[in-house]
């Protein structure tokens, strides 16, 4: 199995490379979302798609290789997708150190298209970074229906949230890199939660932040995940608080852009930030019949 195989580096004209990986799409399942077939081709989608979070996976022993090991405690990783993939479609992680600290990342499906392209940093916040980079371009919507009651500057505090590793089990059977931080070893102080639960912990916030929107399908567009005070922990309780940064639009969906951050209330450090991106799908909605 190509996931089984171990990670190795290539380079090439100063450009690394992780092996070419299937993700597993481990929510299809989940009947009425975009991970779905059958919702995600009534909307227009080959098939049900491979959450942006789970592409994180396959990066940090490229970056780590690339950056520097501390990138596993203050590393950054800000990817903006563009094509979404299906249950097992081959794809490749790549990675070209851009300054010291500092490189330009993609990932490519097996015709060569890109599925996502970002930045990447050995410590953070990055000012600089692709999605902030991208936010200061936003146009504000004119019309939103399915996210009417959500506001810029609309915030949460202090949200329980906890990645529990006995949950996380079925991710880790099917993960494309797995470290042996995800299983307690390398000298962390227990169990690192991989990337993909790493980033729902932080979205513990969108249950009280989005609390007035329903009846919708959406996907992920971008996602920025910075480590502060890393790694996050699986099995250990922490605080998530939230706010949307903005609201766009495009032709088929309504945008809403925000960002997360985790506490640890034993030692009150930030562990973790990040900035969300969700494309909320017009067709799936009543509102825009």
């Amino acid at each position: 199995m190509p996931n089984s195989e171990p990670f190795r580096l290539s380079e090439t004209d100063g450009v690394l490379s992780g092996p070419v990986r299937r993700p597993a799409n481990a929510s299809k399942l989940a009947a009425g979302s975009i991970h779905d077939d059958a919702t995600a081709q009534r909307l227009g989608f080959r098939g049900g798609t491979v959450a942006a979070n789970i592409h994180f996976e396959q990066f940090p022993p490229l970056l780590e290789a690339a950056l520097g090991a501390a990138f596993a405690r203050t590393g950054g990783l800000s990817l903006y997708f563009l094509t979404p993939t299906t249950d097992g479609e081959p794809v490749q992680a790549f990675a070209r150190l851009e300054a010291p600290g500092r490189a330009e990342v993609w990932m490519q499906n097996a015709d060569g298209g890109r599925v996502c392209e970002g930045t990447a940093v050995l410590a953070g916040p990055d000012e600089f970074s692709a999605l902030r980079g991208r936010l200061k371009g936003v146009r504000p919507a004119q019309d939103l229906r399915i996210l009417a009651g959500v506001s810029v500057g609309d915030e949460v505090r202090d949200v329980p949230a906890r990645v529990d590793s006995a949950r996380g089990a079925p991710r880790l059977a099917m993960i494309t890199e797995d470290l042996p931080r995800y299983h307690g070893g390398e000298g962390f102080a227990g169990r690192v939660a991989p990337p993909a639960t790493a980033i729902d912990a932080l979205r513990a916030v969108e249950g009280p932040l989005f609390a007035k929107v329903q009846d919708f399908v959406g996907m992920f567009g971008a996602i920025e995940l910075q480590m502060l005070n890393g790694p996050i922990l699986a099995d250990h309780d922490y605080l998530a608080s939230g706010r949307v940064l903005a609201l766009s639009e495009s032709p088929k969906t309504e945008i809403v852009w925000y960002e997360a951050s985790l506490t640890d209330p034993k030692t009150g450090q930030r562990v973790a930030q990040m900035i969300l991106m969700s494309r909320v799908l017009k067709a799936s909605s009543p509102l825009w019949a």
